[in-house]
């Protein structure tokens, strides 16, 4: 009887073998992220972005991430305003700082050209599902507008490649989200991973000023 019921154990426990490794992957720490890992300094636009949220403290003590679309490139702070790294990005094809009303709830297919723009504003980004179960950072669910690598399928794109051009206006591919590099959304996932955290998305077309009016009093250096 005891060897019959180690048997039945051990089988039990090859079995289960396979779901136990898929949830200590699922749970395995990610690494911390590297602290100062910047290249490029913010442009102009950024760093005057920047200088209003550290000194307002408009991040509520949560990391925060800043985009400049004209650069094409994403800047990443931890809750405490330390720099975390930098690094190009991928945006919507169309300029324009509003999504366009109702695009959420429209397939891929539907979205017309002019459709295609990364929205500015401030927004509170929290980690979702999106379909087919990928896990993206949200910055705005309601018009679909999400962080995250390039996704699988885009190989005729060309990317990658875009994203290590030189030229930004090659950065300009997606339909609205952003795409990031995999080692800075490996970055961002220990840092927004509990609470979220803010992204800051400069305008391409309208004036700073009418997107963050705060920055009124934060003129820009002449």
């Amino acid at each position: 009887m005891l060897i019959r019921s180690r048997l039945t154990l051990f089988v039990a426990l090859v079995l289960a073998a396979p779901a136990l490794a898929a949830e200590a992957a699922e749970t395995k720490p990610e690494k911390a992220p590297d602290a100062m890992d910047m290249r490029v300094d913010p442009t102009p636009g950024a760093a005057r972005l920047l200088g209003w949220v550290v000194a307002s403290g408009d991040h509520g003590a949560l990391p925060y991430a800043v985009i400049d679309k004209a650069a094409a490139r994403l800047w990443l702070y931890d809750a405490k305003g330390k720099p975390i790294a930098d690094a190009p990005v991928l945006i919507g094809i169309a300029p324009g700082d509003e999504a366009t009303p109702g695009v959420g709830a429209k397939s891929l297919a539907q979205i017309g050209p002019a459709e295609k723009t990364t929205p500015a504003g401030r927004f509170l980004a929290k980690f979702g599902v999106a379909a087919g179960r990928t896990r993206v950072l949200w910055v705005d669910y309601a018009t679909s507008v999400a962080l995250h690598t390039i996704p699988p399928g885009t190989a005729s794109e060309k990317r990658r490649e875009r994203m290590l051009s030189p030229d930004v206006a090659d950065n300009r591919i997606t339909f609205g989200c952003i795409n990031l590099p995999k080692r800075t959304y490996a970055q961002i996932g220990p840092l927004f991973r509990k609470k979220g955290g803010y992204v800051y998305i400069l305008p391409d077309v309208k004036p700073v000023e009418e997107v963050f009016p705060q920055l009124h009093a934060y003129p820009a250096a002449g």
